[in-house]
């Protein structure tokens, strides 16, 4: 797969252009251009998928998948599940909305938008966002780009959080305490996207697909401090029995570093027999199956 790496670098004129443009600017004293926002800067998250060969008969990441990948935490659980309406009407403009728990914490509510890379062209997919207003002027989303094993996915994500008092554990709200909460907290982006008070509206008729609960094991591989393994129990595609869903993950905060990450975790996967070749999208299995 052809990828691109962002633009990072500006041409500047020569000093003597620079005298030149400087004292053209003296005859338009008072006047100041409208400058237009940069396109958002990145980080990055790699996310590529396992198959059950990497799990002993507890659900566990074998010892020798830990140590390939540098995981050193024990488990720790997490609950989540996704909001939308029964024909999915956020997740085909590319929004998703998902409440989540994890033991100790606070519940995280988060609204995500996602922009297509095609061909690994990670500038064309942010000057597409740019254009839909979502640029680097915004500090209430942040952006990432998930590089999965075959495709790429720009998302801005709005991160809000929400008091897990009377919770214990990664235990969920009922879906329309989760709803409402949720539908309180709406961003304007999303509240208002295609028209206005679509997003709320949209959001208002949806439902809960999940809860789910996963298990994660954390640490540290190459050149990044917060790699992961995450196994989601998910129901089957016939509606009963369960399948596994082994993700492997790590964030870095330039593309140069999740390049390496990206082709170092495919080898050494590949080489033991744990690579699935393939993307496994985990909310639209959510969205799909619950």
């Amino acid at each position: 797969m052809t990828t691109t790496s962002p633009r990072t670098a500006r041409i500047h004129p020569p000093a003597a252009v620079g005298i030149a443009l400087a004292a053209s600017a003296s005859l338009f004293v008072g006047t100041t251009p409208a400058q237009a926002a940069s396109d958002a800067v990145p980080t990055y998250e790699v996310k590529i998928n396992l198959t059950t060969a990497a799990l002993d008969a507890s659900r566990t990441p074998l010892a020798a998948v830990k140590s390939a990948f540098g995981i050193t935490g024990s488990a720790k659980a997490r609950s989540y599940t996704y909001y939308d309406t029964g024909t999915q009407a956020l997740d085909t403009q590319g929004w998703s909305v998902r409440l989540r728990h994890k033991s100790g914490s606070s519940f995280e509510e988060s609204y995500k938008k996602r922009f297509t890379v095609t061909d690994g062209d990670i500038d064309g997919a942010l000057a597409t966002a740019d254009a839909a207003g979502f640029d680097s002027s915004d500090t209430n989303y942040d952006a990432e780009v998930d590089w999965g094993y075959a495709k790429q996915t720009l998302s801005f994500s709005n991160e809000k959080s929400h008091s897990d008092s009377g919770y214990s554990g990664t235990a969920m709200p009922s879906s329309s305490t989760g709803l409402n909460w949720l539908v309180n907290e709406i961003p304007g982006k999303l509240q208002d996207w295609n028209t206005d008070n679509w997003g709320k509206t949209t959001l208002q008729a949806s439902r809960s697909h999940g809860p789910v609960t996963s298990q994660v094991w954390e640490g540290a591989w190459e050149a990044s401090d917060d790699a992961g393994i995450e196994v989601l129990p998910v129901v089957g595609a016939s509606g009963s029995g369960t399948e596994y869903v082994v993700e492997l993950s790590f964030k870095a905060d330039d593309y140069d570093d999740a390049a390496k990450l990206h082709t170092d975790a495919i080898d050494v996967a590949e080489s033991h027999g744990w690579l699935y070749h393939g993307d496994i999208l985990k909310t639209g299995l959510i969205l799909d199956r619950y």
